[in-house]
């Protein structure tokens, strides 16, 4: 499927290679669940809780903001910025720029508002059927095949919506509930193109994954600085935030950010999106028990039940892990 080209068939060579995939991806899955509780944190925190609006974006801001920080030292350390300036003037690096804008800003403010009109557990299991939509797009627009097995799962990933998102007990009590659910199937069909955009630019061969990071985090926190934050006239609550104690915590979020995306990213490059994205897209299982350890946050059997069968559905749009990523 998505990055499929070009990742070879696995033998006995690169069973090695397809363990360290497997493991990045499991590792990025878990990085994401941790960084989306701790999203919730910093949204409900002094000086966020105070701006119900202009929070969500902000603290997305700022955490793609801490996040290109980190990924940009990493780079310099490493002696290889250069070369991602060098990306940025190709095809290449210009689709991976469109692909960021749909990931960062677009996909990761509605994901915020998601969370803070639903719930982390809610905004992360619906934002969780991506590889559904994004399976959908590669149909579409990129001609990707897609079997029974795959549409099945299509179908199974909103079935676990619909079974999450009308929950008797919150239609009862609050119908920002609604709300929430929106934002967060926003922040999956962004996510999907994302994928889709994405998997067009790293077709390049001068694109190595930390790179595609590196203008990824880049991209988002420059439209956002430049574009986005000015337009809501955000920056005295960004400076605000800047300047209290939560930002540690901010900090702590952009590096799990980046955690994720690198890992997330050199998965792929190592064993195909199918099975990267499958891997990536247990985060929700990661931010349920994050919250549960943490937060004592209480889950109900008909959550249970809705997460899996996403899960199940996302797993299965991701085809058979043994076929080939021809």
């Amino acid at each position: 499927m998505i990055f499929g080209k070009g990742v070879k068939l696995m033998s006995a060579n690169s069973v090695k290679q397809a363990r360290m995939g497997i493991g990045l991806g499991a590792a990025s899955a878990i990085a994401w669940g941790v960084d989306t509780v701790i999203i919730g944190v910093i949204i409900a925190s002094t000086p966020f809780k105070e701006a119900v609006v202009l929070a969500p974006i902000i603290a997305a801001f700022m955490h793609d903001f801490f996040s290109s920080l980190w990924i940009s030292l990493l780079m310099i350390i490493k002696g290889e910025f250069i070369n991602v300036l060098k990306l940025l003037k190709t095809k290449s690096g210009a689709i991976l720029v469109l692909g960021a804008v749909c990931g960062g800003p677009l996909a990761m403010t509605f994901y915020f508002l998601g969370i803070q009109y639903a719930g982390v557990t809610y905004a992360a299991s619906i934002a969780s059927i991506f590889p559904g939509i994004g399976a959908v797009l590669a149909f579409t627009f990129l001609k990707e095949k897609m079997n029974g097995r795959t549409w099945f799962g299509v179908v199974l990933s909103i079935i676990g919506v619909v079974i999450l998102a009308y929950m008797p007990s919150k239609l009862n009590v609050d119908n920002s509930f609604f709300i929430g659910i929106m934002f967060s199937l926003g922040a999956a069909i962004f996510w999907g193109l994302e994928g889709v955009i994405g998997a067009w630019g790293m077709k390049g061969k001068e694109v190595v994954p930390l790179y595609a990071i590196n203008i990824r985090q880049m991209t988002s926190a420059l439209c956002y600085a430049i574009l986005v934050i000015p337009f809501i006239h955000g920056y005295p609550l960004a400076f605000q935030a800047a300047s209290s104690n939560i930002v540690w915590l901010i900090v702590i979020a952009g590096l799990l950010g980046t955690a994720n995306y690198s890992l997330y990213y050199m998965s792929i490059n190592l064993i195909g999106a199918a099975r990267g994205q499958s891997l990536n897209n247990t985060y929700v299982f990661w931010a349920i028990v994050t919250e549960i350890l943490f937060i004592g946050t209480p889950v109900s059997i008909q959550f249970v039940i809705g997460t899996v069968i996403v899960i199940l559905g996302s797993i299965l749009v991701s085809g058979n892990l043994k076929e080939a990523k021809g």
